[in-house]
């Protein structure tokens, strides 16, 4: 339950409903409850009793006799309306039950319709934070976790969560209230067959609370296997080509059908502890009515009053009063479902909240500043860096002066990409500092800082949606015009303009209906739009072919104009004419200056022109 009451603050919102949900419920209860008091005139009748013996209005005797006063009442009245005439007595205690149930059942709806709010806002209000906190955790978390497993945790088990908010209100008001009705009503017919169901219904109770001891953790082993496969799946659908190329289709098949497999194995267990419940429930409940049975008959038929003549307890109320057993049975049942989706929802609510209380460790600081402009120069002050164990920058120093290009050049592993992500600030420096405007990043808010900047990655990252959409992603009130602006400088708006939706034209899953440079020159077009002081290319060019490189190289040189630009490079055909040229290795840097100045040099970098001239 610990877990549940964290998860309570999302009811907050919906107290309202809640109140009113718990209002209803005790309607219900109540009128549950009172549905078999109401038999006992109908039992007077049937039983041949004539309504026209009490004459007088009955007095009210005390809580254990409230059972002979209500039934006592109850004829009373219907003597003064129907008179001698059974058949018009019997039509109006016909009319009593049903009106009875008729509200009960209304009751039951109301309580229904308002806790379906609750439910639904509970349900959308953790999944929008879920997501929240998903964007805003750091890449480094997702370094470690599946994204299927994300995806389970945003979707299953948020779900289960929702059903096991409604197992707790059942657990806590409308069942329990349900039950006490009932057994105040039995009080009132007798206090020694109440007796037998205070002592046999707990029993009952325990050993149906044993069965549900494990439940949490065979929940959480399924819901932890659904996260695996659904992130093989993932997986699957974003690596399909090479799947199909390498012809592994029958490894990642077997690898699925080994998750499937454990899911099957867990869930097998859990339902089956599931299946458990209700029929161990059932017997249980039987076995109190067996005995209520026994020993009710025994008074009925045996047992006399002190004149030796009057039964110990008149057949229509033991009637009644097995009927009010029974009604016992329904809620009990109810409780003993409710507590094993508690449990369920228990290992849900864990995982959901693993997400939720995570701390970012890259979070704004209190009274960090907006920075609005760009004014004299980016600095990298002795900073160094570390993944894992293994430090991939080391006392790295650079100064990028507004207006200036400067390239990152060196082998794969030197540490170039790592640079614009922490500038970027993706990940936090561990020694060292980086400063805009001899300001430390770190004082500044996340979103001015990357405010400033324009990104363009190797991998195209374009989103299924519109042209228009994929371009305005940093600029949401850019024109069409705008747009189409951006698009023109990026050298993309020559196949835009020739597609049959133009602009509305939908890219498909990650950009697939594009060929790799129309899908770059896009991303570059959505940096241009954005329009920031500071552009950072991460290896832009690297994946495309001479063509579309040519192109994307013309629409790079446009955007760059007039900003200060970090460019990673691969290929140092592309940044011969940048400012500055920096070469790396093993995260550090080993010679620095122009291209015409590093050729003289005649070192690392003349070894990496001549082996790409080859």
């Amino acid at each position: 339950m610990k877990y549940f009451k964290k998860i309570a603050h999302f009811i907050r919102p919906y107290k309202k409903y809640a109140l009113l949900n718990i209002f209803f419920n005790m309607l219900y209860a109540l009128f549950s409850a009172l549905a078999f008091m109401v038999l006992m005139p109908l039992l007077n009748i049937l039983f041949d009793k004539d309504t026209e013996k009490i004459t007088e209005e009955p007095t009210y005797q005390g809580f254990t006799q409230f059972a002979d006063y209500f039934d006592k009442y109850i004829n009373y009245n219907i003597s003064e309306i129907a008179g001698s005439d059974v058949s018009k007595a019997l039509t109006i205690v016909i009319a009593l039950i049903l009106s009875v149930f008729f509200l009960k059942n209304i009751f039951n709806y109301l309580a229904m319709y308002f806790i379906t709010f609750l439910r639904n806002g509970v349900l959308t209000d953790i999944r929008n934070d879920l997501y929240k906190k998903t964007v805003e955790l750091p890449l480094s978390f997702y370094s470690e976790k599946r994204k299927g497993d994300m995806m389970a945790r945003i979707g299953t088990d948020v779900l289960e969560i929702q059903h096991s908010f409604l197992s707790i209100l059942e657990l806590v008001v409308r069942e329990p209230l349900t039950i006490i009705f009932t057994i105040l009503f039995m009080l009132t017919i007798s206090v020694k067959l109440t007796i037998f169901v205070f002592i046999f219904i707990p029993i009952s109770g325990y050993i149906i609370s044993l069965i549900g001891k494990s439940l949490k953790k065979k929940s959480d082993r399924v819901q932890r296997e659904q996260g695996t496969f659904l992130s093989l799946l993932e997986e699957t659908l974003g690596g399909l080509k090479v799947i199909k190329g390498f012809v592994a289709e029958p490894h990642f098949n077997g690898k699925f059908q080994e998750s499937t497999g454990r899911f099957l194995k867990y869930s097998n267990k859990l339902l089956n502890r599931l299946n458990l419940a209700k029929p161990t429930s059932e017997f249980l409940g039987i076995l109190v009515i067996g005995v209520l049975l026994w020993y009710g008959g025994h008074m009925v038929l045996v047992e006399k009053l002190a004149d030796g003549v009057t039964p110990a307890l008149d057949g229509g109320k033991f009637l009644t009063f097995m009927g009010l057993a029974y009604n016992i049975l329904t809620p009990a049942k109810a409780i003993s479902r409710a507590s094993y989706g508690v449990k369920k929802g228990n290992a849900a609510a864990e995982r959901v909240l693993e997400i939720l209380e995570t701390k970012s460790p890259i979070e704004d600081v209190p009274n960090a500043k907006t920075k609005d402009g760009f004014n004299t120069d980016i600095k990298l002050n002795n900073i160094s860096f570390k993944y894992d164990d293994a430090y991939v920058l080391k006392n790295f120093s650079l100064n990028v002066p507004k207006g200036k290009t400067v390239a990152l050049v060196g082998q794969s592993g030197s540490g170039k990409s790592t640079i614009a992500n922490l500038v970027t600030r993706f990940y936090d420096v561990n020694e060292g500092s980086i400063e805009i405007d001899d300001e430390n990043i770190k004082t500044l808010t996340k979103t001015s800082l990357r405010g400033l900047m324009g990104l363009v990655t190797q991998d195209s990252i374009l989103f299924n949606d519109s042209i228009r959409n994929n371009v305005k992603l940093g600029k949401q009130d850019a024109t069409d015009e705008e747009v189409i602006d951006a698009l023109k400088i990026a050298n993309a708006w020559e196949f835009v303009k020739d597609l049959p939706s133009v602009l509305d034209h939908n890219v498909g899953d990650s950009g697939g209906k594009l060929s790799g440079g129309q899908k770059q020159r896009l991303s570059i077009a959505r940096a241009v739009l954005k329009n920031p002081p500071i552009m950072i290319l991460d290896e832009a060019t690297s994946a495309l072919d001479t063509e579309s490189e040519r192109l994307v190289q013309v629409a790079l040189e446009n955007m760059m104009k007039n900003r200060t630009s970090i460019v990673i490079a691969h290929r140092l055909s592309t940044i011969q004419n940048a400012d500055m040229i920096v070469v790396m290795q093993k995260g550090e840097i080993v010679e620095q200056g122009t291209h015409e100045e590093l050729i003289l040099n005649n070192k690392v970098y003349t070894k990496l022109v001549q082996m790409q001239s080859i």
